[in-house]
């Protein structure tokens, strides 16, 4: 079974609010026969819409092959989060790549961030950027740590954009007694993330890139001059971009072993009152292992992701993410829910995303585990830089060893069903 067909009808954006409140772009035809380009992207996201953007300002003929729609995967359904440096702590890169690597990948973080904040502005994208992302703590345990990882990144990476929050600090702005404290991250942000993925495509195709929706990638052939092959055409490039992240297959071996694809779910209430569940702008996300993620939409909704799953079907999203929206809020127990969608994206084993050259004129950066919004679209422009060849930060990426997944395809989502299943358990008892 294919995911980009196991939960998702061909050619169409899921039931989202994301989609219910955008203006897509009208269709873009479907590639049929043979096309000639210097760069073939594939996949219609974030990393491959900037890579698009980047490469065609560069003068070079880019053509996009997207399976869907433009923005159909986890760029256009995510929780909307950007946030800043990597997705793990840089306690952790430390230990894995030494300092001064862990402070390039801390560097190349912040660059993500502005780049997202950049194109918004170059492009006058309607996607609702608003500032401040609020971690907060499950446990009380968990407080101290956050708050001398506040003060490290002040210290040691020049940041002091944090502000520790405690207890009452945190219950003032999340209505909710689920909390013990947090840190309050102005430097990040939140916005609409399938408005945004629909301005990259608008900027892209301006630039002069081609994009062409509904072309689904059968097999890739290297070579110096590489070829694509869709269902009904081909392309024939000097280059070739692998943007798909979760929805990748087994198209590049080198690749799924190291990135595996996982589901996560987000559900939209009704309107609330000013002030029911938050009282700032701000997004939230917990310090759970199965994270929970919220933030209010224009309209007041809750927008409210929680729960994971590692198989191919999507649960009852509704009853799967309800249970630890009433964790967090209790009081919403007799709101409506408007909308209930889902996603695939993929993580690794690190939870730093793969950046792998498998050719020489071959790459692909998947996995990014949750953290994508801003490390998409800056990983976008660093294959663009990488093409042209430009490829420091490529390469440091691409320096952070990233092992492979235990028990290969057949094996690994049973595994880390068990692993999360304990790591689950271990929230629920405080240990």
């Amino acid at each position: 079974m294919n995911l980009l067909f196991a939960n998702d009808r061909a050619g169409e954006y899921p039931p989202s609010y994301y989609a219910a409140t955008s203006t897509p772009l009208a269709p873009l035809p479907a590639l049929k026969g043979a096309a000639r380009a210097d760069i073939c992207i594939i996949g219609a996201g974030y990393t491959g819409l900037s890579a698009a953007l980047h490469l065609a300002e560069r003068g070079y003929s880019v053509i996009v092959l997207e399976a869907h729609r433009v923005g159909f995967g986890a760029s256009g359904r995510n929780g909307g989060q950007v946030g800043v440096g990597q997705r793990i702590e840089q306690d952790a890169i430390e230990a894995m790549i030494g300092h001064s690597d862990a402070r390039k990948l801390w560097d190349i973080g912040l660059q993500a961030r502005d780049l997202v904040r950049d194109l918004i502005a170059r492009f006058e994208m309607d996607c609702g950027w608003k500032p401040g992302v609020l971690h907060t703590d499950w446990q009380a345990r968990d407080m101290p740590h956050a708050h001398a990882y506040a003060e490290k990144l002040a210290r040691e990476y020049d940041y002091h954009d944090i502000e520790p929050l405690g207890r009452e600090a945190v219950q003032e702005i999340v209505r909710s007694r689920a909390y013990q404290g947090g840190v309050l991250d102005q430097g990040a942000g939140h916005l609409h993330p399938l408005r945004f993925a629909l301005g990259l495509a608008r900027a892209a195709l301006g630039a002069g890139a081609q994009v062409f929706e509904n072309s689904l990638v059968v097999d890739i052939q290297s070579g110096a001059q590489a070829k694509v092959q869709t269902q009904h055409g081909h392309v024939m490039a000097d280059h070739v971009i692998l943007a798909a992240n979760g929805y990748l297959g087994g198209l590049v071996p080198q690749v799924a072993a190291k990135v595996m694809p996982i589901n996560n779910f987000i559900i939209a209430t009704e309107p609330l009152a000013d002030g029911e569940v938050l009282t700032r702008d701000v997004a939230v996300a917990d310090s759970k292992f199965v994270i929970n993620y919220f933030r209010l939409s224009e309209e007041g909704r809750l927008l409210f992701g929680g729960g994971e799953s590692y198989g191919y079907r999507f649960p009852d999203i509704r009853r799967t993410v309800r249970k630890p929206m009433l964790e967090v809020f209790p009081q919403l127990g007799g709101k409506r829910i408007d909308f209930a969608w889902g996603g695939t994206l993929a993580i690794t084993r690190t939870r730093l995303p793969c950046f792998l050259r498998f050719a020489p004129n071959m790459y692909s950066v998947s996995g990014y585990s949750g953290h994508g919004v801003a490390l998409a679209t800056l990983s976008g422009q660093i294959m663009a830089d990488a093409v042209a060849g430009q490829s420091e930060r490529f390469d440091v990426m691409a320096r952070v060893k990233l092992p492979g997944f235990p028990g290969g395809p057949m094996l690994r989502s049973p595994l880390l069903a068990l692993a999360m299943t304990w790591f689950a358990l271990r929230d629920r008892l405080g240990v």
